[in-house]
Formats: structure tokens, sequence, C-alpha cells
């Protein structure tokens, strides 16, 4: 997120704008980033809340990286031109998907595999995989400033996507102690 203003210009239309701001988290202030990339973490909890089996958190996390994904791409030229700037701050759509993609690392079966404590064990794995998304999408670390310089779309959520996969690592590292601290009980 580099540039942009804050309200689109009317010529993007509500449909849009909703989707490319997820929903209007993009319009809130400060760390607009930081509020593209809380959907995915909220979808685990109410997940897990409502006792959901852990593969359904899986597949809905699946679900909304490649949606916003597709979104990003589908929107992303309209969103520069409307928000007016290379990858507007406003546009949170590819955080949301970032975050998805890095949560998608954590091996939610064994998270989930007792209802004993899942819901904080699930809290804190989210938490963990948000930090470590925030990091790397803010760091940008090798190649993923790189991946930002394409064109529209591709330019908005490459570099999320890239982060995402970078925080897979210490993600996947903190699930393990996060299980080793506070073991699933059958």
């Amino acid at each position: 997120m580099t540039s942009g203003s804050r309200m689109p210009s009317a010529d993007l239309g509500l449909w849009r704008t909703a989707v490319v701001t997820s929903c209007g988290l993009g319009l809130l202030r400060p760390a607009s980033g930081s509020w593209g990339s809380l959907p995915p973490p909220a979808l685990i909890l109410a997940c897990v809340w409502m006792g959901l089996p852990w593969w359904s958190v899986s597949a809905l996390l699946a679900l909304i990286a490649v949606l916003s994904t597709v979104g990003c791409i589908r929107y992303g030229d309209a969103a520069e031109t409307s928000f007016g700037g290379k990858d507007p701050s406003s546009v949170v759509l590819d955080e949301t998907a970032g975050c998805a993609l890095t949560l998608l690392a954590v091996p939610w079966w064994l998270v989930l595999s007792a209802n004993d404590g899942s819901l904080s064990r699930a809290a804190l794995i989210a938490a963990v995989g948000f930090f470590f998304f925030r990091l790397f999408d803010v760091w940008k670390p090798g190649f993923v400033r790189d991946v930002q310089s394409q064109r529209g779309g591709w330019g908005i959520v490459l570099d999320d996507l890239a982060a995402g996969a970078w925080a897979w690592p210490p993600t996947i590292i903190a699930c393990a102690v996060a299980l080793r601290l506070f073991p699933a009980t059958v």
C-alpha cells in the first residue's frame, strides 16, 4: 500500500468499492492494511466458535485467498484509477488474500483436534499468523517489493501473496511451539 486517496471516485461503483476495500475495512484509519488483514483471523475464530470441523477452516481460507486474489486482479485497474494512485492504501483486498494465504499453512487438523482449548489455540495461532503476515507485508523482503511493480491488479496483489508465503515458516514454527505449550486433549 503506497498511495491513493481515502475515498474513491463515483465511477468505481458501490459493489467494486465494497470488494476492493474488503467491505469498507480499507477506509478505516490508521493502518488500513492491518484492518484489511483481519477477515481471515476473524473467520477462523467464528468457525471454531461455531464448532465447525477443521477442514472447513482450511476450505474457507482457501476460498477467501482465491476470491480475494481474483477480485484484486479483476478490479485493480479500476480501483487505481478511482482512488488515484498505484496500489492505493484503501484497497485492502490484497491484504485479505495474503493473510488468508499465510493462515492456510497452519495444520488446522492439529490445532483443532480436540474441543478443549481449541478456541484459545486458534486465536493465538491466528494472531501469530496475522503478525507475521503484516511484518512481511510492511517489510517486503527479497523479491516481494519487486513483484509490486506489476501493473494494475497483479501489482496490487502479488506482493501480498509473496509476503503471505514468506510468513509461512515463522507461522508454522510458532504453531508448533503453541501446540507444545498448549497441547490438545482428546
